[in-house]
């Protein structure tokens, strides 16, 4: 049976301060939860407070991102020896706004992937669609070039390491979510590709998270769903809340 793992992504909001109170009331309200993983994604400036506030506390650290070199003149940029040096487990990798803001290709999300896995971080490899792809019936075809160039010469015991995180970039920030009808068919499309990429074993393994206007009244019936293992939550996990009632919920 695969957990489910719930991961908030802190995006740009929260300084120090505000960091500190957000997991001290997250850690306040967790209770015993069983066969779920809990990760928090603050700012790079919140990453070392972070850590220290999260020991014993059940719940894992992650980063919004990373660069794949290993150090240099890249003004601006953080290495996975860096995210390794001050205690994260995990970090998004290709996450929507890092695709179409910054403008990252499969290329580049691919090379992350490795240098991640490389420095024993975890990926949480993020893959969707956008609406104009979506009405166009397209929305397969993006994500398997995203999974299959995202993922190329990765080899199939680094599999264990990543979590996929499908994430319709029509859904995010939007207040619009994918019907738990929508989300399965897509979840269930990666486990496929997975299988015909790798093999059933690790298809049946990985965990396949949801992400795209995740919130406490909808985490229920979207979690409760077959190939979906979790959430990639944004707004929602700013709030202590909210971010809880979404993990009571898996």
């Amino acid at each position: 049976m695969r957990k489910k793992v719930i991961a908030g992504n802190w995006k740009m909001n929260l300084d120090l301060k505000e960091s500190v109170a957000l997991i001290s009331e997250i850690k306040n309200g967790l209770e015993k939860i069983d066969n779920i993983e809990v990760i928090v994604c603050p700012p790079f400036t919140s990453l070392e407070t972070a850590k220290t506030l999260l020991v014993n506390s059940g719940i894992f650290l992650g980063a919004q991102n990373m660069y794949f070199e290993e150090n240099g003149a890249f003004t601006g940029e953080i290495s996975a020896s860096m995210l390794k040096s001050v205690g994260c487990q995990y970090v998004i990798i290709g996450h929507s706004e890092r695709r179409t803001i910054f403008k990252e290709t499969d290329e580049v999300i691919n090379k992350k992937l490795k240098k991640a896995i490389e420095h024993g971080l975890k990926p949480i490899f993020c893959v969707g669609e956008s609406l104009d792809e979506r009405e166009k019936n397209l929305t397969t075809k993006i994500v398997e070039r995203q999974i299959q160039i995202g993922l190329k010469e990765i080899p199939q015991s680094d599999l264990k390491s990543i979590i996929i995180a499908y994430e319709p970039v029509w859904a995010i920030g939007t207040g619009r979510t994918a019907t738990p009808d929508q989300a399965q068919e897509v979840h269930k499309f990666i486990r496929d590709l997975i299988k015909d990429l790798y093999d059933k074993a690790t298809a049946d393994k990985i965990i396949i998270q949801y992400g795209g206007s995740v919130k406490p009244e909808n985490s229920g019936e979207l979690l409760s769903r077959q190939d979906i293992d979790g959430a990639l939550v944004g707004g929602a996990c700013l709030k202590s809340a909210s971010f809880l009632d979404i993990i009571k919920s898996a």
